[in-house]
């Protein structure tokens, strides 16, 4: 097989990612894990189910299908025993064990800002998490966010409205445009894809997205970002799991002051009473 192929072979494994990483220590890479015997397995004790999920799916995958639809969409697989990983990933817990990336891939290595927030904006929200992103894509630093509706959409649109693609979208699903979701999305993504941007997401390339993938994608936004920028949340806003990774990981968090009236700036005001830094201009995050 192709190196590719076995690494297709491997996201695709029903294992979590921990035992994934345990297996790439113990292996060092996919195509050794394939060729490894179920001995050598139990004699690193892995239990039967894991063993099972392993041998079983050798039998059931058409690799070489997702192979040709990769390379004619110019998809790249790069593992974490790859050069072209980003270390910034290496460092963070749970790292991923690989990442499919559609785009400009140096995008990955570049100056990086995460911007989150409120799947329900406000028109403030909206405007604001764009100029940001305009801003910041002026200062040919790429904006990083989750491609969902509301604040992600308008900082990935910001982003692209200065010329050069400065933006990086994490998906919580596939790369297949079947699956994307949220469809209405879709010609953003294709935009991105189209002015020089970069897509990334750690599931297969048909991988449908479900609901514990999101929360895990945040891990992701905030481990390839120098620092985070929430635009709008509510106390109990899915963005504030990414911050709660990026304080895991280190990274500063600032938070755009609301309307004490607006339930979707109160996760915002709350972080800056937390302790996080009010974004108030862009120079706030550009020091």
């Amino acid at each position: 097989m192709e190196e590719i192929e076995y690494k297709i072979w491997f996201s695709k494994l029903n294992l979590n990612n921990r035992i994934k990483l345990q297996l790439i220590e113990d292996f060092k890479n996919a195509k050794n894990l394939w060729k490894a015997t179920k001995e050598e397995l139990k004699e690193k004790r892995y239990s039967e189910k894991v063993i099972f999920n392993i041998f079983d799916s050798n039998k059931k995958m058409n690799l070489e299908k997702e192979y040709l639809i990769l390379l004619d969409k110019n998809i790249k697989i790069v593992s974490m025993y790859d050069k072209e990983f980003p270390i910034r990933l290496l460092n963070i817990s749970d790292c991923p064990t690989q990442l499919y990336v559609r785009g400009n891939i140096k995008k990955l290595y570049e100056n990086n800002v995460a911007i989150i927030g409120s799947r329900k904006a406000s028109e403030y929200g909206k405007s604001i998490s764009r100029k940001i992103a305009k801003d910041l894509s002026s200062l040919n630093i790429n904006t990083v966010s989750g491609l969902a509706v509301g604040i992600d959409k308008f900082a990935h649109l910001g982003a692209l409205d200065i010329k050069g693609g400065n933006t990086i979208a994490v998906l919580g699903s596939g790369l297949c445009e079947d699956v994307f979701y949220p469809f209405e999305n879709l010609k953003v993504y294709q935009r991105i894809l189209s002015e020089g941007g970069t897509i990334i997401t750690e599931y297969p390339f048909f991988e449908r997205p479900i609901a514990y993938h999101f929360p895990q994608r945040n891990r992701l936004i905030s481990g390839l970002s120098d620092k985070i920028i929430v635009v709008e949340a509510s106390e109990k806003s899915g963005s504030l799991i990414t911050v709660e990774y990026a304080l895991e990981q280190g990274k500063d968090v600032y938070a755009v002051p609301g309307n004490i009236n607006n339930f979707h700036s109160s996760g915002t005001n709350k972080l800056i009473q937390d302790g996080a830094f009010p974004f108030l201009k862009i120079s706030d995050v550009i020091i």
